[in-house]
Order: C-alpha cells, then sequence, then structure tokens
C-alpha cells in the first residue's frame, strides 16, 4: 500500500464532504458513510500499520508522538491535506484549525479514545482550538485539513 493507494481511497471521503460546513452533523454523516469497522476504515488502518513499518508514514517523531504530513493540500482531495499521527495516552500540542479540521481515531491498543471520542470521525468547525488527546490506548489519528491550513501555538 503506498502514498497514492491513501490517496485514492480519500477521494471518496471529500468528495462526500464537498462544500459542506465542517460541523458535528458533517461528523455524524461521516460515521453513518463511512463507519469504524468498515471497509475504508480497515483499508486505512492498514496503510497506517504498512506505511509506519515502511517509514512513510509517521516518519517523525517528538515527545512520544509520531506524525507527518502523508498527503500535501492537494486537488484530488478537493484542497484538502492529510497528515497521520500515532499517539499513545498522549497529549499533544495545542494548536488551532483555521479552516477547520476532520480527523479519524483508528484505535491499534485497547479502546483508545481521541479527544474523548471512540473510533470514527470527529470534525473541528473553523477557527476552534484544542490539544489533541489520546486516551485508553494508542492510536493512529488521521486529519483531513483544508489547504492544510493549522496553526501550532
Amino acid at each position: 500500500m503506498t502514498h497514492d493507494t491513501l490517496l485514492h481511497l480519500l477521494q471518496p471521503v471529500t468528495r462526500f464532504i464537498g462544500g459542506r460546513p465542517l460541523d458535528a452533523a458533517l461528523g455524524e454523516d461521516l460515521n453513518r458513510k463511512f463507519p469504524a469497522g468498515g471497509a475504508l476504515y480497515h483499508q486505512i488502518l492498514t496503510i497506517c500499520l504498512d506505511g509506519t513499518r515502511d517509514g512513510w508514514v509517521c516518519a517523525k517523531e517528538h515527545g512520544g508522538i509520531r506524525y507527518g504530513r502523508v498527503i500535501p493540500p492537494d486537488a484530488q482531495l478537493d484542497g484538502f491535506s492529510c497528515d497521520i499521527v500515532l499517539m499513545k495516552n498522549l497529549v499533544g500540542p495545542r494548536h488551532t484549525h483555521p479552516s477547520g479540521e476532520i480527523d479519524l481515531n483508528l484505535p491499534i491498543d485497547g479502546n483508545a479514545r481521541f479527544d474523548d471520542h471512540p473510533a470514527g470521525w470527529l470534525v473541528y468547525g473553523p477557527q476552534t482550538t484544542h490539544r489533541p488527546t489520546v486516551s485508553s490506548g494508542e492510536s493512529y489519528v488521521l486529519y483531513l485539513l483544508p489547504n492544510g491550513e493549522i496553526d501550532f501555538h
């Protein structure tokens, strides 16, 4: 599995998002359309595991967090970028989402929660701020960022 495979898998997601507002309703719709435990979810988790092993996913590390931007903003993803992090019982750096953030929590250890949410999608609207937190285990978190925008504090 490669970068191109991931890009191809994410295209239906970003098409589904379209020009919709990034809000809780979108998160609910993503969880219905592309559920945790579904085929797309398992394919993305496999890419995360294989890509980490092969060195192109989560290629960087700082403070116990493995991370990396695997797809820069791309027209094939309607301008979204894709970052993937791997965290285990950690609180990440505070940041703001200028245009919003769409997250997919992919636990690999127990019932890991991302920002107190189980496996699946979580959407943050424009200008929201948080410290990403993985609790109760280890998890990959895939981030889709409009135009790759993220501001760390």
